[in-house]
């Protein structure tokens, strides 16, 4: 019986493969990984723009609603007298004008979107009604 003779040196074509195919695949690897990172950080950028959109946005909405708030307060602040005027009797003690019912229900309105907090609810109708606020 012959014993097989080993050759040592260059890799045959099977070992030449199998090296092409782990160069291969170790590059398909790192090109997944460098555009999976470029793609995060695409992600993360986009997400900090709509943030950042999104923040002027809510600045500009509660600039509005401040506006709105100053305006309405400036409109009940014309309304009151500067002189308190005598008492005058009407129908039912506790009546209030069809005016001021309807001035009273905006701002119940607006306390319902959120754009009047309660506290400034409370100041805006104390100082509708004439009452110490």
């Amino acid at each position: 019986m012959r014993r097989p003779v080993v050759v040592r040196g260059r890799p045959g074509l099977i070992g030449t493969m199998a090296r092409t195919a782990v160069v291969a695949g170790t590059a398909t690897v790192t090109a997944n990984a460098i555009s999976n990172r470029s793609g995060r950080r695409q992600q993360q950028a986009a997400q900090e723009e709509a943030a950042q959109q999104a923040a002027q946005q809510a600045a500009a909405d509660n600039a509005a609603q401040q506006a709105q708030i100053d305006q309405m307060q400036a409109q009940l602040a014309a309304q009151q007298p500067v002189a308190p005027a005598p008492a005058v009797p009407t129908a039912a003690p506790g009546a209030v004008a069809p005016d001021m019912m309807a001035q009273l229900n905006q701002l119940a309105q607006l306390k319902q979107q959120g754009v009047l907090s309660d506290a400034e609810f409370a100041a805006a109708k104390a100082k509708l009604l004439g009452l110490p606020g």
